[in-house]
Parts: C-alpha cells; structure tokens; sequence
C-alpha cells in the first residue's frame, strides 16, 4: 500500500500546467495500490458542486480511472474550496474527510488537516473562517445563482491576496502552541496551507508541512509499507 499526501494544488483553467501536473501524479501513482489524501486548497476556488466545465471534467475522467484501478481517494476542504462536498467526489469514489482526521499507519499515528486552523496568530482571518464556513451560512450561500458565487469567489481572492501583503511573514505561520496542543497525542503531525514544505522534529515526534505546486514541480509525501514506513519527502517533477 502507498499512502501519497498532497495539498495546496490551486487548480484552476487559469493555469493548465498545475492541472497536466495532477494529471500525470494520478498516472504515476495509479497501479501503485494508493490511498491518495489531498489536504485542502485542492482547486483554487470552489463555488459549488454544480459547477461544470471541460478542463473539470477531464480531471474527473482521470479520477474515475484512478479510483476504478483500485485506489482510494480522500479529500479534505481548505480555505479556498471549503464548499466542495461529497456530491463532487461521488463521481469518482471519493471520501470528504472532516477538517481533523486521525489516521494510524504501521502503528504509528497521524493527524491530518489543512492547516489554516493551526494560524491563530492571524486573529482577522480566524474571525473570516469562522464566520464563511457557517453551516447555515454556507448552506444559503450555495444556493445561489452560480454567477453570484463566482463574483464573491473572485472578490474573497482578491481581498485575500491584498490582505497577506500587508501582514507579516510570522503571523501567517502556524502558531506554536497551536501545533503542541494538537500533535501531543499523535506521532506526526501532517497540514499545508502555509506553502512551506518542512519536517519539523518535536522531540520524539514530527509536523511535516506539504508545499504547495507550482507550474513545474510539486512537494508530495509518500509513505510506503513496503519501505518499513519510510517517509519519502520529494520534489516531484513533471
């Protein structure tokens, strides 16, 4: 069995190379007996799970390939495509994981989770999260129009992106006592959103942080049983 832990792919038809990208990971790892856990911020927007177009449906055709050889896809929400639910991934097998999930591998255990919720440094964004990811809220929200959702997207985007230039580079970290409360009943401790691939050593334990893709080249963790549970920390190329 492989386990392949990803996140942060920002996939949008804005930017072709990131999908072929997804595209040729899914291939490579497709006769591998994998369980693929991509941890949030999988599409650079999410406005809904009626959302269509081509470039989606061929990244649909592809998973449905994937998960038909065999393999297991788990999908966790970050903070650009928490409306992605389970009516998205039914087309292809796929599980929504909830924001916190424990998994345990050769013995050892692991926490999963985007990561966001780790930045409690960054207090406005912790407010905006708590408020956008309302269940009521968020459940009126998809209601609406697709048009409507697509404009408040492009608007949380560039809020999002004008906000960051003004904070510093700490506050957008996580937050260390955050990571202690968190990891002291685990092994290791895995998220993204920061876009800063690292392993960190805790004493005795670790907090591997996913990176996030860029036009050419990808951060993945592979773990592999047949390997004695060897973590395999790579710049991906394709």
């Amino acid at each position: 069995m492989t386990y392949l832990f990803i996140s942060d792919l920002h996939l949008s038809p804005d930017h072709p190379r990131l999908v072929r990208g997804f595209l040729a990971l899914l291939d490579e790892y497709k006769n591998k007996n994998t369980q693929l856990y991509i941890l949030g911020d999988w599409f650079n927007a999410w406005i809904g799970d009626d959302y269509t177009a081509p470039w989606l449906d061929e990244i649909i055709t592809a998973l449905q390939s994937f998960s038909a050889a065999g393999n297991q896809i788990y999908f966790q929400v970050g903070n650009r495509d928490f409306a992605l639910g389970q009516k998205f991934l039914d087309q292809f097998n796929g599980t929504l994981l909830p924001d916190v999930f424990a998994i345990e591998i050769g013995q050892k255990k692991f926490r999963l989770e985007h990561g966001d919720a780790l930045c409690t440094d960054d207090v406005a964004y912790q407010r905006f999260r708590k408020v956008i990811r309302n269940p009521v809220l968020l459940g009126l929200i998809k209601r609406t129009p697709l048009s409507f959702r697509q404009k408040l997207a492009n608007g949380f985007r560039k809020k999002s992106s004008a906000t960051k230039q003004l904070k510093s580079y700490d506050i957008m970290d996580v937050n260390a006592q955050a990571v202690d409360s968190v990891i002291e009943h685990v092994d290791y401790l895995i998220h993204g959103h920061t876009h800063r691939p690292e392993i960190h050593q805790l004493q005795n334990k670790q907090r591997i942080v996913l990176g996030d893709w860029r036009e050419d080249s990808a951060w993945v963790l592979e773990l592999n049983e047949q390997e004695n549970y060897q973590l395999d920390f790579k710049q991906w190329s394709y």
